[in-house]
């Protein structure tokens, strides 16, 4: 049993009224551990200790070799300890083992990629027409809120946490109130590689206090928020007040575009790794495919066959493929999807149940579920389960598929199967996505951006551009002949 407490000002406090939270292990339904349940005041007192750390330049002035020597050092000990941290998000999120230990390998690599950054050149110059030498420099923008969700605990953290801190902000940082065990074992890596207190606090707690709090208060500068439309919506409401800079990578609904000429088991692979990786319980998720009317059938009678098979279990079992949902709220918030679906008309073409057999009964599992005979205005079509339900639907040609992929509110990803290059090109083009695939699905990259449009977000995480979101641009005019202006006569 894990007791969790918050950092701030660089040291491990309770909540400031004793409450705790019960930490659930999703696959056996076992209190694992009890976590400070944080109230507005503690994120306010988060909230003082990173301002006061910025407004001193203890880390925001830093030489950028040192900043990047304390980033070094997390990703040394995040791969020092990465068994511990692997079979610990295991055990509070349910993810199958070998996903977790790809997130700690994932979450080291993007610490050493922004390490790396923080010393490289940048700014620019420009050519006026007075002599006059302009230039631009980028600064920290200052105190920063990071929230982020459930479905990747500690990598999600490190995307806000490693960019912010190389630009020379100061962070407070809230998990999801349902799997904090690994951010604050990513913090205790943070406290043992010497940054600052202050630098970097966590606070613990619901997102209608504690992340309004981050959102609303004027003493911080920027929030970056990762999670659902709605929530988003309220944070955009919140942050308002002091027009503080916002980051929000939201929800989306993708396609996964399959036409007939495509590697035909190449494309059934990833249209199961597409929706069924993590449960399904990923942002980008290929939750709709679309099929070429001639390859309908015949696709949707393979993967059947395969989703099937499709090994289901605890994470810390070797042979598991996929493992529970979170929570056992989010779990009967999916088969609210699937009995959605089944209402409106759609055919279940397999799943679509609870598991209960072979030791899971006091777990959180949701069979592997396909609907096909689906139409566009159906709920399962239209809104985010974030769960393993896929939603089949056929397309006449290449328009046609484009109109069915562009037809939600979200924007975030997308993909396209075909061995028509040119095609190819034409279709993600029309996409209206921030992130897509040709060939592949889900592959995430350090150095590339990841954000969507639409309802699906603002700005762009990781690469260059998640970097430049944590900062401020400064333009600075020099005057290269110093005398008076002449303006005025008199």
């Amino acid at each position: 049993m894990f007791n969790l407490k918050m950092y701030m000002a660089g040291e491990w406090v309770d909540a400031e009224n004793g409450e705790t939270r019960e930490i659930v292990n999703p696959a056996t339904g076992e209190v694992i551990a009890r976590a400070a349940e944080g109230t507005e005041e503690d994120a306010k007192k988060a909230i003082r200790a990173a301002r006061e750390a910025f407004d001193s330049g203890s880390w925001s002035e830093l030489a950028a070799a040192e900043r990047a020597r304390y980033l070094f050092a997390i990703a040394d000990k995040l791969e020092e300890r990465a068994e511990e941290l692997a079979a610990l998000e295991t055990l509070d999120n349910g993810k199958p083992l070998r996903e977790a230990r790809f997130d700690v390998a994932d979450a080291a690599a993007c610490f050493r990629y922004y390490a790396g950054m923080v010393t490289k050149p940048d700014g620019q110059t420009y050519h006026v027409a007075d002599p006059v030498q302009a230039m631009v420099v980028r600064e920290p923008v200052g105190v920063c809120g990071l929230i982020v969700p459930w479905n990747y605990p500690l990598l999600m953290a490190v995307w806000k946490i490693a960019p912010a801190l190389a630009a020379g902000n100061t962070i407070v940082f809230k998990p999801s109130e349902v799997t904090p065990v690994t951010a604050i074992k990513l913090f205790e890596i943070i406290e043992e590689a010497g940054v600052p207190g202050g630098v970097a606090n966590l606070v613990m707690g619901p997102g209608p206090t504690v992340g309004h709090e981050l959102a609303a208060s004027h003493l911080v500068d920027k929030v970056s928020f990762t999670g659902g439309t709605a929530t988003g919506r309220s944070i955009m409401t919140a942050a308002a007040g002091n027009i503080k800079k916002i980051s929000l990578e939201l929800g989306g609904k993708s396609p996964n575009i399959v036409f007939a000429d495509a590697d035909f088991e190449t494309a059934v692979d990833y249209a199961l790794f597409g929706i069924f990786a993590n449960q399904g319980q990923v942002c980008s998720a290929g939750s709709r495919l679309l099929l070429e009317d001639s390859i309908h059938d015949r696709f949707v009678e393979r993967l059947v066959e395969r989703a099937k098979k499709i090994r289901v279990g605890a994470g810390d079992d070797p042979q598991t493929e996929m493992g529970p949902l979170v929570s056992e709220a989010h779990m009967e918030k999916v088969l609210r999807y699937i009995e959605y679906g089944k209402a409106e008309g759609a055919t279940l073409a397999c799943g679509g149940n609870r598991l209960t057999n072979g030791g899971l009964e006091k777990g959180y599992f949701v069979e592997p579920t396909i609907f096909v005979d689906t139409r566009p205005d159906m709920r399962i079509v239209q809104e985010e389960i974030f769960g393993p339900v896929l939603a089949v639907q056929r397309f006449r040609d290449e328009a046609d598929a484009i109109r069915l992929a562009n037809d939600t509110v979200y924007g975030l990803a997308g993909g396209v199967f075909t061995q028509d290059g040119a095609k190819a090109m034409r279709v993600i083009k029309k996409l209206r996505a921030g992130i897509t695939w040709i060939n592949c699905y889900h592959p995430t990259y350090n150095e590339a951006p990841w954000g969507g449009y639409k309802q699906s977000g603002i700005g762009r995480g990781l690469g260059t551009f998640g970097f430049d979101e944590f900062t401020e641009v400064k333009q600075i005019n020099v005057n290269l002949q110093v005398q008076p202006v002449g303006w005025f006569e008199n």
